[in-house]
């Protein structure tokens, strides 16, 4: 509930924060941006929230890797939302 709840929220604050007047190009890598923070701040969440099952369990090194698979696996979101940015930006 907590996971779903997050994404809602990150979503919805980053659409009704993109401005509405850009021209086409700008806005198609805005979009790709938004979408890839989005895509992040629900694989950090995914990885927090594996964590917190496996310390609930007494696995403190489990958590520690899920927290840590969680941040790489954001970082790649974020990663791939930059490049589709700067792609949509050049067309």
């Amino acid at each position: 509930m907590r996971l779903s709840f997050l994404t809602v929220l990150s979503l919805g604050a980053i659409l009704f924060l993109t401005p509405s007047f850009t021209h086409a190009g700008e806005t198609a890598a805005t979009m790709e941006a938004v979408k890839g923070e989005a895509k992040a701040t629900v694989e950090e969440a995914k990885g927090e929230a594996k964590a917190k099952v496996e310390e609930a369990q007494g696995n403190k090194m489990k958590a520690m890797g899920e927290r840590a698979k969680g941040n790489i696996k954001a970082a790649g979101e974020r990663a791939k939302g930059k490049v589709k940015e700067l792609k949509a930006k050049t067309e």
